[in-house]
């Protein structure tokens, strides 16, 4: 027969092993910030470099999104014309389809991300620009896009 000192000392051992072992679990199994990650970073460089930001431009952004996400871009501009310029740079497959209607109420235009794909559309507003892009589910992307206002 094991002491009673001998017992506690085995389930205290136990117990720091099961606790080393779920706080290094819980340490490698935390999400990586995309910021950090060398493929992001090289994607969102690729993605500047295609679309770069130009004197004139009245709202750029470069947006890193998850598979499977949706974003809203909302941009405070003045009425008129605008050429929208957008690109999109990620793995084999990584899609985002970009919606300038309400959510759901048009198909929008898809882009091919694993390429580098990139477009430009004018469209008018009426003091605020909406975009609603949604991403698939191969991987994260980086979507960059300029607006710049057109003559009237």
């Amino acid at each position: 027969m094991i002491g009673d000192r001998a017992r506690g000392a085995v389930l205290y051992g136990c117990a720091v092993v099961l606790l080393a072992g779920g706080a290094t679990w819980w340490l490698r199994a935390a999400p990586r910030d995309p910021a950090e990650d060398p493929t992001i970073q090289r994607w969102r460089q690729t993605a500047i470099e295609q679309l770069p930001t130009e004197p004139g431009q009245d709202d750029a952004d470069t947006l890193a999104l998850a598979a499977g996400s949706d974003h809203q871009v909302l941009a405070e501009v003045d009425s008129g014309k605008y050429r929208i310029s957008v690109v999109c740079v990620g793995d084999t497959g990584s899609q985002v389809r970009v919606s300038l209607g309400e959510a759901g109420t048009d198909s929008g235009h898809g882009l091919d991300c694993s390429d580098g794909a990139g477009d430009y559309f004018d469209v008018g507003t009426s003091g605020q620009l909406r975009m609603f892009l949604s991403v698939n589910g191969v991987g994260t992307v980086i979507f960059r896009y300029t607006l710049e206002r057109r003559g009237d």
